[in-house]
């Protein structure tokens, strides 16, 4: 470039003065400079990328073609003419020392500001693998790309600030001890957010696709994102709540994950029976019964209370249906009375998770249950209103 330069020298100073001839040169120089910037840049863009996609396709591993996909190498495709300019620079300006140091720093700034948005593109195509996967490891590495995010945004920063300032950027680093008392306060919540991220992730408290129920934040779904100040979490009515990683580890939350992974879906259902109602079982009562199949005659050999032959009609009823597990724990038990009432509790597992189906099948028992009491004798409570009687 050197001899270019002479060349291109000799040849206008032929024929113009000596200030024309450094105009002009400095001119073909710059337009030189900026074809050969232009000319790098067609030939990443259209050359050396679809080469490598095209070579990273036909591996059978999946981080390179995340690590080199298209985004993160047009990112990188855009440092190449700044090298070319900041490399041609001291051919070009080298006459003029301001022009030379002003734009060196200019170019300087723009490889950093690029080099980092490719580094970040790379960290988010990172995070991008396997994100199907619940593995504390995943998550571990997840939290580890947000931190890198953030060092390498300060990084380069701090390197931008000391090319303008002309400065070292050691020497700047170094002077920050002074203000890390700053620096801890405005990234507070990035710092708290992250120690409870690996609190989450390293007591195995929550993944990725757990359903979750925060009371106090309004949250009740499926986690779908998880960063080192957030928590996203897709609400039953497809609304998103964001809740703080420190908002869950200071306070409870409901983790529905081992329901899920169970053997069945607990019910708990209570019904309140008017305590006026119970009552030894008449000989009428009991032939009713028999005829109808919900007792048997040894059943009814001795005296019996209603409301102890509905129970345990009741238990073998919600054993013998397919929906229930009958080798989980299963009872209908009495509480305590109350000013409703004395409640019965219907207290089995059903197979089937799902919630539609689970809230059908369990209305489907519980609906039973409250319409076969009257052939034991027994009333539901219900309290009077002004539109109807009372359970009494």
């Amino acid at each position: 470039m050197e001899t270019l330069k002479t060349l291109i020298e000799n040849w206008i100073c032929a024929g113009a003065s000596s200030s024309g001839a450094q105009a002009a040169t400095l001119g073909i120089m710059a337009s030189l400079a900026a074809l050969l910037a232009f000319v790098a840049d067609w030939l990443c863009l259209h050359v050396a990328v679809p080469i490598i996609v095209r070579v990273t396709r036909r591996t059978h591993t999946q981080w390179d073609d995340m690590l080199f996909s298209r985004r993160v190498l047009n990112s990188a495709c855009h440092i190449v003419p700044a090298i070319v300019v900041w490399w041609l620079l001291p051919m070009v300006v080298g006459e003029y020392p301001l022009a030379k140091e002003a734009m060196s720093r200019v170019t300087a700034v723009y490889i950093t500001v690029m080099t980092l948005r490719t580094l970040q593109s790379m960290i988010d195509a990172v995070g991008q693998m396997d994100t199907d996967r619940r593995s504390s490891a995943q998550q571990y590495f997840h939290t580890f790309c947000g931190v890198l995010r953030i060092v390498s945004f300060f990084v380069a920063a701090i390197v931008a600030v000391a090319i303008v300032l002309g400065r070292n950027p050691l020497n700047l680093i170094a002077g920050l001890g002074a203000t890390s008392a700053v620096l801890m306060l405005v990234f507070k919540d990035t710092i708290e957010g992250l120690v409870a991220g690996i609190r989450l992730t390293s007591n195995e408290m929550m993944h990725i696709g757990d359903w979750i129920t925060v009371p106090e934040a309004g949250a009740d779904g499926t986690v779908v994102g998880m960063s080192l100040t957030t928590v996203k979490v897709r609400n039953f009515d497809n609304t998103i709540v964001t809740v703080s990683p420190k908002t869950l580890v200071d306070r409870s939350f409901r983790n529905w994950k081992g329901m899920l992974q169970a053997d069945g879906r607990r019910v708990a259902r209570r019904v309140c029976f008017d305590i006026h109602s119970l009552a030894t079982v008449t000989q009428q009562t009991a032939e009713k019964l028999q005829e109808k199949g919900y007792c048997s005659a040894e059943d009814l050999a001795t005296p019996q209370v209603n409301m102890a032959l509905y129970r345990r009609y009741m238990e073998r009823f919600i054993a013998n249906r397919p929906e229930v597990n009958a080798g989980m724990q299963l009872m209908v038990r009495q509480l305590e009375p109350t000013p409703y009432g004395m409640p019965l509790e219907f207290y089995f597992f059903l197979h089937d998770k799902e919630w539609a189906v689970y809230e059908h099948q369990m209305a489907e028992i519980v609906e039973w249950a409250v319409v076969i009491a009257a052939d034991f004798g027994l009333r539901v409570y219900e309290v009077a209103s002004a539109e109807g009687p009372s359970g009494r």
